[in-house]
């Protein structure tokens, strides 16, 4: 079998040059869709590339960015800047039955820098996931429902943290972004749906409709 060439981060210079440019940019910036490299780039980890202004002012904008969208995290691949940054937060309100089914609680906003994560058990979970990045489209992704995360604070702080239920899909969701991996690599591709499709047949609290209908994750 052939070596698949992976694509290797641009030089600190061109990151620290490319989030100044956005940066300087009125308005907000729009989100890299699917297709773009920086989505399939392995993000260079962070190590000062930029001052803390910068590093300051790229978070409150990715904040912006991630409300605006509305999302529940971005990552900074999403604007085209190959860096292990991400950004969290979920204060959405949910249907008490879903949020019940799903482990869906709120999360405070939470800046990533060089996350990882590794699966605590054997626990699976099962629902429909989207991304910004793949604009109307949505499908079933199986995740573990317990992580451990491990990342640095933008003050430099090494932090370990355990998630469960909703909060420990988004942070794999946007830990996973900083690799090169989008949620559809994990996805049932027999659930993938428009989100128009999404709203009439398979909002449902859990996924049995649609893996009995759309023939994913048998029995």
């Amino acid at each position: 079998m052939a070596q698949v060439s992976v694509p290797t981060p641009s030089s600190p210079a061109e990151i620290r040059e490319t989030v100044q440019s956005i940066l300087a940019s009125d308005g907000l910036p729009p989100i890299v869709q699917v297709g773009h490299p920086a989505l399939r780039q392995s993000a260079a980890r962070y190590d000062g590339q930029l001052t803390d202004e910068e590093l300051a002012a790229l978070i409150g904008l990715m904040r912006r960015v991630m409300h605006n969208a509305p999302g529940v995290g971005l990552a900074a691949p999403q604007l085209g800047i190959p860096l292990q940054i991400a950004v969290a937060e979920d204060g959405f309100d949910v249907e008490p039955d879903i949020a019940g089914l799903r482990e869906r609680a709120p999360l405070d906003f939470l800046v990533l820098l060089n996350p990882s994560y590794i699966a605590i058990g054997a626990g699976r979970a099962a629902f429909y996931e989207g991304c910004l990045s793949l604009n109307g489209l949505q499908a079933v992704v199986s995740r573990p429902d317990r992580v451990h995360l491990t990342y640095t604070t933008p003050e430099g702080t090494a932090m370990q943290a355990e998630y469960s239920g909703w909060q420990a899909r988004i942070v794999q969701h946007e830990t996973d972004h900083l690799h090169g991996t989008l949620y559809v690599d994990k996805a049932e591709l027999r659930s993938l749906t428009t989100n128009e499709e999404y709203g009439l047949r398979w909002m449902a609290p859990d996924i049995s409709r649609a893996r009995h209908e759309l023939g994913f994750l048998p029995d």
